[in-house]
């Protein structure tokens, strides 16, 4: 079978919200770009994600035009709720810091940007199959891929963009010798659930417990997102409905709080990982998003960070395009990984200090506890929480 050979600027491989906000900023330059995604537009919407937007996501999403619906249907959060040793301490973002995040779940951020880029008539492949990236270093480096109805195509482009999330084929593209990767699994996971019920509070509960960790989210006035720890191997198919109830129920009530319970519509059992790959470019090729980093969930900073990436990333790609120039992408991963390793850090620490390590003695449960009420009695530390949740300027 013939490759249909198509050319474009920019190739970007993961439609996903990193990869399409890249492509409407690139456009919003006058730069034409291709992207490819092995996901149905379907299967994206219906996968449930992250859902808070740091104060930068936010207005990324207003000022470029992404977005009108994070302000009228998002919900602004101005703080979080840390619970512990029987009570409730509010970390007020708006008091500390002068800021704010939104919940607007990431399924609703890629609909807008794959309504907008539908509206605009740009490029975007959903659906396709066998994707190879090829000549990565050479000067028009490649994607193959099948299209979803069956047609082999080649793409060239001037520069590879890959956006395509955690198990990446770009990412595995670039040569052992010429990357470093750094990663740390962890002893637990987050048993995840969506049920129907009105929100159980106005803000988010972090909830740390003897039996272990619990977060409550929301996502709409009748339906909510609700996390608690669990092992590894958990099975999420063995738990009924009264018994996850009754474990979420047991740790929230150690401090104090009652939830409203509903019908249970999905669960599932999600890993924790810390990973990053340096540099995150390699010639004509960038990584953005969980293709080049990973942060386990509890600071909200995966989305976030894919956001940050790709503001950052449409400045340096505008300027490398119009000179043909890949050297004038080397401040590209000096900016994202300062960022990146910020994030690391903030997510690493609030996950130790929330979470049971399944060998801790009474020692580490009493010491994270006195590290709680260290942080809500300090000023200075409830600032650093609030400063990193709420995010830090995009440098």
């Amino acid at each position: 079978m013939t490759r249909t050979l198509t050319r474009t600027p920019v190739a970007i491989v993961g439609g996903g919200p990193a990869g399409l906000m890249l492509s409407h900023l690139l456009a919003l330059a006058g730069i034409e770009s291709v992207v490819v995604e092995i996901r149905t537009r379907r299967e994206i919407e219906e996968t449930h994600r992250a859902g808070i937007l740091e104060q930068d996501s936010v207005r990324l999403l207003v000022d470029s035009g992404a977005s009108d619906r994070v302000l009228t249907e998002g919900d602004e959060h101005e703080g979080i709720d840390l619970a512990f040793g029987g009570a409730r301490h509010r970390i007020d973002f708006r008091a500390l810091v002068g800021a704010s995040c939104h919940l607007y779940p990431q399924t609703e951020v890629f609909k807008d940007l794959a309504d907008l880029q539908l509206r605009e008539g740009r490029d975007v492949r959903f659906g396709v199959s066998d994707v190879s990236v090829v000549d990565v270093e050479s000067a028009r480096p490649g994607v193959l891929f099948t299209d979803a109805d069956g047609a082999e195509h080649e793409l060239r482009c001037d520069f590879l963009v890959g956006a395509d999330g955690s198990r990446s084929t770009c990412r595995r593209a670039v040569p052992e010798p010429e990357r470093r990767q750094y990663f740390r699994e962890y002893p637990f996971a987050w048993f995840g659930i969506l049920c129907e019920a009105p929100a159980s509070a106005p803000e988010l509960i972090y909830n740390h417990s003897e039996t272990g960790f619990a977060l409550i989210s929301q996502r709409t006035p009748t339906l909510q997102r609700m996390y608690f720890q669990c092992p590894p191997d958990a099975d999420a198919d063995e738990w009924s409905d009264a018994r996850i109830w009754e474990e979420l129920q047991s740790r929230l009530g150690a401090n104090g709080h009652t939830l409203h319970q509903g019908p249970i519509t999905s669960r599932a059992v999600l890993p924790f990982r810390s990973f990053v790959q340096e540099p995150m470019r390699h010639g004509r090729m960038v990584l953005a998003g969980d293709a080049a980093h990973t942060v386990p969930p509890t600071g909200a900073k995966g989305l976030n960070l894919a956001l940050a990436d790709v503001r950052v990333l449409a400045e340096e790609l505008e300027r490398a395009v119009r000179a043909d120039d890949p050297a004038l992408l080397d401040d590209y991963s000096t900016r994202a990984l300062g960022r990146v390793w910020k994030a690391q850090h903030f997510s690493y620490w609030m996950t130790t200090m929330l979470h049971s390590l399944p060998d801790a003695t009474p020692f580490d449960v009493r010491r994270q506890e006195g590290e709680l009420a260290s942080l809500v009695a300090s000023t200075a530390g409830s600032t650093y929480l609030a400063e990193g949740y709420t995010g830090w300027p995009t440098g």
